[in-house]
């Protein structure tokens, strides 16, 4: 089974939004999980990643705005989303099973293949 993904919407700028991510089909441990998102037409983009000891790390497109948390106890990804922009629109996917070089890169330095367990993405549309 794949994680799920949940919590998106339209919302307007300035607003806020939180993603959430249920990953308790997936049971082994992992190094890394994180939140990606990707436009039509356009790679899809790391855009924060947490690591087995919670440390966080987030590209700068979104760093002070979003803050990515989990629930080990429910095994649950989180993205909070802040400060919304129109630019920030896409479909948010989380993934599981990531690198030991989430301790070292930042999100937007990973690619789709480094992680192998994905959701299937819930969308997020800010309007002006």
């Amino acid at each position: 089974a794949r994680p799920v993904e949940s919590g998106g919407g339209s919302v307007q700028t300035g607003e806020s939004l939180r993603l959430y991510c249920d990953v308790s089909e997936y049971t082994r441990s992992d190094y890394c999980r994180g939140w990606f998102r990707q436009v039509p037409g356009k790679e899809r983009e790391g855009i924060a990643t947490i690591v087995s000891d919670g440390s966080t790390r987030y590209a700068t497109s979104v760093k002070g705005r979003f803050t990515i948390s989990k629930d080990n106890a429910k095994n649950t990804l989180y993205l909070q989303m802040n400060s919304l922009k129109p630019d920030d629109t896409a479909m948010y996917y989380c993934a599981a099973d990531g690198p030991l070089q989430c301790y070292t890169v930042a999100p937007d330095q990973l690619q789709r293949d480094d992680f192998g367990y994905w959701g299937q993405g819930t969308q997020v549309t800010v309007s002006s």
